[in-house]
């Protein structure tokens, strides 16, 4: 974790909320991620975070409040511009190759293919490149899901639980990936049940319950209130259910 400068706001959501036909409701949502920034989200399962990555990626409508991606309304069916996302278990063709998985990914655009060698010697799959993903461990698919976000070059990336298979030198790595992205400029949403993890990456965190936002802020000024995210986390959320 790093202080963070004020800066450009990339991402506002503005007490957005997503209303499921048998009435359970997520929102109201407001937040804000800057240029650079990484943002992390916490809470359980149920809690809201996929939905929160869904409304912003266009996958889920909005019924109230507003999404904007830089000054842009969010529409429902559209992913914002320069906006990518890896939300629950990356999925590929078990029968190709982790490099023919990205090249299938890049959909015939060439700066896309261009960047194939470069993301996978950023996850660290150069050597599995042409093995059959088949064969690859959920960590390994886990750094090629992440390969294929890196292809997009996008501006605002989204990764919902990005932990899952990775051991502790993976997550290191992960950690350092973050942050490398965030120094370029990149906007990060990440959400993750590892909240050390969180901890040590987040510059905003957003912690949610029930659908709703119990608290959202500096993450340094949030941590600092507390002996452990955990224990904050857990005190929110027994001050909700009461």
């Amino acid at each position: 974790m790093t202080d963070s400068a004020p800066s450009e706001v990339r991402l506002q959501l503005d007490g957005a909320g997503h209303h499921y036909r048998a009435g359970r409701r997520i929102g109201p949502i407001t937040f804000t991620a800057g240029v650079g920034q990484v943002v992390g989200l916490v809470g359980a399962n149920g809690s809201g975070k996929t939905t929160t990555f869904r409304m912003i990626t266009g996958l889920a409508t909005i019924d109230s409040g507003t999404v904007t991606v830089d000054g842009t309304g969010v529409r429902y069916g559209f992913l914002p511009t320069a906006t990518t996302a890896m939300i629950e278990e990356p999925a590929f063709y078990d029968w190709a190759s982790g490099r023919d998985n990205l090249r299938l990914a890049a959909g015939g655009r060439a700066d896309r293919n261009d960047r194939i060698g470069a993301v996978l010697q950023e996850v660290g799959l150069s050597g599995a490149a042409d093995d059959l993903v088949k064969r690859y461990s959920q960590g390994m698919r886990q750094r090629l899901g992440l390969a294929r976000i890196l292809l997009h070059d996008a501006r605002l990336i989204l990764l919902d639980e990005p932990t899952n298979g990775l051991d502790p030198e993976g997550m290191r790595w992960l950690r350092e990936l973050l942050r490398s992205l965030a120094g370029r400029g990149v906007t990060i949403l990440v959400s993750s049940h590892l909240l050390h993890e969180l901890e040590q990456i987040a510059d905003t965190l957003v912690v949610l319950s029930h659908g709703k936002v119990l608290l959202a802020g500096d993450a340094a000024a949030i941590c600092a209130s507390s002996d452990s995210l955990e224990s904050l986390y857990l005190r929110l959320v027994d001050s909700d259910r009461g």
